[in-house]
């Protein structure tokens, strides 16, 4: 090839290149301008990204289970319906509920396992630490445990605000990520992160692998016990020198986090029922007296609820939003009765956006 002919062909091959670059720049443009995300552009924004090693990589679909106590077995029939369209996460994220069912997917159990579970398991001993041995007794205590028909109520090793431990819950799930050998972050078959918050800062808490400020990431049941210490109710965990509750109370749906796992569709499903308008901050008493005695960001949290400003652009983020209509719920709701029936009414839920679910799963199964 002469010297003329070989600048031609670059000449015309950095033409290209320009053209094509020029035409990308456009069409990201044009979408941050109409302020359009959708599983299309995020889909093809994947495909368009070059792998390492020059193939195109496929989009990734990242899972999202919110909060919500009883309503969690809602989210398990939504899985029943997402395994028949044949989608499968690449990420998951979770919060409360949503980090013990999210946890157990990610170990690899599968929905028609966690229904079985969840139907069967005798959850109001499980969350309260209820002792069958001492139901029959108005009180009595045993080993620094004070309990009162068998449930736990004062503790004098933990003393810290909250009746319920928990502990029957964190032993429960450590025992099933144990059969699937996946009680770290490193072992699950799906990457997972959930959601807990630091009280007294009032601080989102990420906990994962690669992910926060620890020496070494908890286990896995560990970090499932501080996303759901609801305050008041469970008593808060410890984790690497930080008091942890439960994770709505900064961010109930993470969306955000499994689009920072690298998600390109997010699927998430939602058990909250009430929607709320952002709050406007404003001084007052509550805040004041916050500062007073050095609870300001708690204070803070109170007047300007930073989690209502984040679910609400959260839910927005979701390529597909799967939202069961469920009553409110109480430690009573979770009987073997109600749960099959909130099973039956996430998976109703879920159907309606199944033509959506088998296209991602069709877009997303080449190159596993």
């Amino acid at each position: 090839m002469n010297t003329k002919m070989r600048r031609t062909l670059v000449a015309c091959l950095a033409l290209c290149m320009l053209t094509t670059g020029a035409q990308a720049l456009t069409m990201a443009g044009s979408r941050a301008a109409n302020g359009q995300v959708t599983t299309e552009n995020r889909a093809a924004d994947a495909v368009a990204a070059p792998a390492p090693d020059g193939c195109h990589a496929r989009p990734k679909v990242g899972l999202v289970l919110g909060g919500g106590g009883a309503k969690g077995a809602a989210a398990i029939g939504a899985l029943k319906v997402l395994e028949e369209a044949g989608v499968r996460p690449d990420y998951i994220a979770g919060t409360s509920i949503g980090a013990i069912v999210g946890a157990l997917y990610a170990a690899g159990y599968s929905a028609a396992e966690l229904e079985t579970l969840f139907c069967q398991q005798e959850w109001l001993s499980l969350l309260t630490d209820r002792r069958a041995d001492l139901s029959g007794d108005p009180m009595r205590q045993v080993d620094g445990v004070t309990y009162v028909f068998g449930f736990p109520v004062i503790s004098r090793d933990n003393p810290s605000f909250g009746m319920l431990r928990g502990g029957q819950v964190e032993q429960m799930v450590d025992s099933m990520l144990l059969l699937k050998h996946a009680g770290t972050f490193d072992s699950l078959r799906v990457p997972f992160r959930c959601v807990a918050a630091e009280l007294k800062n009032a601080l989102e808490v990420v906990i994962g692998e690669d992910v926060g400020e620890w020496a070494a990431p908890p286990r896995v049941a560990r970090a499932v016990r501080a996303s759901m210490a609801i305050p008041g109710l469970f008593k808060p965990a410890q984790i690497g020198g930080r008091t942890l509750v439960d994770g709505g109370m900064m961010n109930n749906l993470p969306v955000d986090v499994v689009l920072d796992m690298g998600a390109d569709i997010v699927i998430a499903i939602d058990l909250q029922q009430a929607k709320h308008a952002d709050k406007q901050s404003k001084d007052n008493l509550v805040s004041a007296i916050g500062d007073w005695l050095g609870l300001g960001p708690l204070a803070n949290w109170i007047t300007t609820r930073p989690d209502i400003s984040k679910y609400n652009v959260n839910r927005r983020l979701a390529d597909v939003y799967i939202n069961p209509p469920l009553p409110d719920d109480d430690m009573s709701n979770f009987g073997n009765k109600n749960m099959a029936r909130m099973v039956q009414v996430g998976q109703t839920a879920a159907r309606e956006h199944l033509e959506k679910l088998r296209a991602i799963a069709q877009e997303t199964s080449e190159g596993r």
